[in-house]
Order: C-alpha cells, then sequence, then structure tokens
C-alpha cells in the first residue's frame, strides 16, 4: 500500500472525526448557553418574588394601620407572602434540578459521545494497518516463487546468487515500502540480499529469529511466518517487520523446502504516520496519545514516539483489552482520560491479533 492511498484515506476521516468533534463541541456550548439562560430566569423569578414579599409586607402594615376595615386586605397579603415562599422553593428547586440534568448531559458529552469518536478512531487505526500488512503476506508468498530466488538455493553459484540479488533489487524499486528482501540456506545464513550496497546483511545468521524459524518449519508454500516489530540488524537496526516464506523446488508449494526468503518490512513509516495522522481535532492533537499494543500492552506504535520504550501502564489494561472495542475514563499518569480500544479487525484471512488506543484528556 502507498503513502498515497493512506494519505486519501487518513484525509478522509480527518474530515469526518473533525466534524464530529465540533459537533460535540457545539453541544456543550448550546448545553452552557442553556444553562446560563435558566440561570438568568430563575434570577428574575428570585427578583420579582423578593419585590413580591416587600409588597406582601407592606400591604399588611397598612392593612394593619386600617385596622378593621383592613382586614380583609391582610388576608390578601398573608396569601401573597405564602404564594412568594412557595414561589422561592420552585425557583430553588428548578435550579437545583436544573444544574443536575445539565451536569448529566455534560457527562454523556464527555464519556459516551467522546467515548464511541475515540474508539471509532482507534478502530480505523487498526484497520487499515490490518489491510496493508495482509499485502505483505501476499507479496512473500509470491516473491517466494521466483524463479531466481528458487534458482539460487537449487545451484548456489555465485552467478545465480548474484542474479536473485539483481532480481530482489528490481523488486524492491517497485515496492518502496520495504527496507530490503533477503534470501537464507537451509542452515538460517543469509546468502543474498535486494539492496547489498546498503545493507551488508549477507553472510549473517538469522537461524535463531522468529521469522526463519516459522517458515523453515512451514508444510506448505501457501503458509508464512512473521517477526514483530523490532529492530533488525539486517536493516541496521531499523524499525521493521519480518514476513517470510519457505522456498521450494521448482516453486510448488508442495515442494522440498530449499530455503528461506524475508521481505523486511518498514514499520515505522506505516505505522508512525496512522497514529500522527490519526483524525483528531488540531487543538487535541498534542495531548492526544494513538498506539499500537500487542496483547501484553508492549507498544508497537505511538504518537509520542516511544515505540518499543515502553509498555502501556493502564489500571485495568486486561479488562480494555478483553473487548473488541470499548471505552472508559480513568486516570493516565495523574490525568482524567477517555480511553478508547478497538481490537485487530482482521482483513480477509490475516490479523495481527493487535490493539489499538487512543487517550484524551477529558476536560
Amino acid at each position: 500500500m502507498s503513502a498515497t492511498i493512506l494519505t486519501d484515506k487518513s484525509t478522509a476521516a480527518v474530515a469526518g472525526d473533525q466534524a464530529e468533534a465540533c459537533r460535540e463541541r457545539s453541544f456543550s456550548e448550546l448545553l452552557g448557553d442553556l444553562s446560563n439562560s435558566l440561570d438568568a430566569a430563575i434570577g428574575e423569578i428570585r427578583d420579582i418574588n423578593t419585590n413580591t414579599k416587600l409588597l406582601s409586607l407592606n400591604a399588611r402594615i397598612e392593612a394593619a394601620r386600617a385596622g378593621l376595615a383592613g382586614a380583609a386586605f391582610g388576608v390578601v397579603a398573608q396569601e401573597m407572602q405564602d404564594l412568594s415562599a412557595k414561589t422561592a422553593q420552585a425557583a430553588d428547586s428548578l435550579a437545583n434540578q436544573t444544574k443536575r440534568v445539565i451536569e448529566e448531559l455534560v457527562d454523556v458529552l464527555g464519556t459516551k459521545v467522546r467515548g464511541t469518536r475515540l474508539s471509532d478512531i482507534a478502530l480505523t487505526n487498526i484497520d487499515l494497518i490490518d489491510r496493508c500488512l495482509y499485502e505483505r503476506t501476499c507479496d512473500v508468498r509470491w516473491w517466494a516463487t521466483d524463479q531466481s530466488v528458487v534458482d539460487a538455493l537449487t545451484a548456489p553459484t555465485p552467478e545465480a546468487l548474484r542474479h536473485a540479488s539483481q532480481r530482489m533489487g528490481v523488486i524492491l524499486s517497485a515496492y518502496t515500502v520495504y527496507y530490503d528482501l533477503v534470501l537464507c540456506d537451509l542452515h538460517g545464513q543469509v546468502v543474498a540480499n535486494g539492496r547489498p550496497h546498503e545493507y551488508k546483511s549477507t553472510g549473517m545468521s538469522q537461524a535463531s529469529e522468529t521469522w526463519f524459524r516459522e517458515a523453515a518449519a512451514s508444510s506448505s508454500g501457501d503458509e508464512f511466518g512473521f517477526q514483530t516489530a523490532n529492530r533488525s540488524p539486517l536493516v541496521d537496526g531499523k524499525l521493521s517487520l519480518i514476513y517470510s516464506c519457505g522456498v521450494r523446488q521448482e516453486g510448488k508449494a508442495d515442494g522440498k523446502l530449499l530455503g528461506v526468503l524475508g521481505i523486511v518490512f518498514n514499520w515505522e513509516a506505516l505505522a508512525q504516520t496512522i497514529m500522527t495522522s490519526a483524525p483528531v481535532a488540531e487543538e487535541e492533537r498534542a495531548a492526544t496519545r494513538c498506539v499500537i499494543t500487542d496483547g501484553d500492552g508492549t507498544i508497537l506504535a505511538d504518537s509520542w514516539g516511544k515505540q518499543l520504550q515502553e509498555r502501556l501502564s493502564l489500571p485495568d489494561l486486561s479488562s480494555i483489552l478483553a473487548e473488541r472495542k470499548n471505552f472508559t475514563t480513568g486516570d493516565y499518569r495523574g490525568q482524567a482520560c477517555c480511553i478508547a480500544h478497538a481490537q485487530a479487525p482482521g482483513f480477509e484471512t490475516y490479523s495481527t491479533g493487535w490493539h489499538s488506543l487512543v487517550i484524551q484528556p477529558v476536560d
């Protein structure tokens, strides 16, 4: 998948989510205006009620002065005072109820609306990654059948190995998402790579590496191996994912295993582009953390740039990761935050099995 395709998808998502964030802020502003209007109206009622009390008091004083002739007027004054007391109680009750309802509405906006929006962003992030990495599994299984690769492991002459290296270089010139392609014999030794002038991996042993062992243990060319995010010595410690497939006799899926092809994917370019371009409002971006983790919470990608340097520390992390898509509120680094999560949805027959989280402070 090219960077252009990712950018196009992200731009559309950004526009939609920024509009959602604007709507969230508009709702909050409207609730604030409503609260202010109600407070003003209640204040006016209290002012009127104060004047009514004064009028009632004056009426009772005048009725007392009038003696028997003012008795009826005194009864009316008393009723006005009773009504004033009831009006004061009603105004206080309305003020308290209004405050409670407004607080509940603000809480809903601050958790449910925000949480749903952020969990949607989390799902978008991991879905983009799953879709892109599915293509990597297709690439490695296809290139493992390339005739130059098969010939180099069938009869590893200097000429055959040089031709395989050149052929892998041609592939790399068209597929810019890879750092390098490496070809290993059955012992795990790199016998050729696609960018020998840039990466001096020929002669390195990969026998103990996960990507090599999984492909070497496969029973068919339809299977592939994988090594999660790591700083691979094959490409001078750059952040990579490695997919692999067994190279088999005559390029047949059920042929005899001859060696292993590994493709070293530029994980940082894909992951960090998605993390730092997540569709959040610009004013929220610096405080919002987007991460991809494995099941243990190891950070594989991070908008804050701490990939492979930290494990995500959250209360009840295992409970959060247990659900497919969810959100909660909790303390994160001493601040109340909305914590949104989505599991990798998978694409076609492939899924990373990773987790995407978006953590944002609650105002």
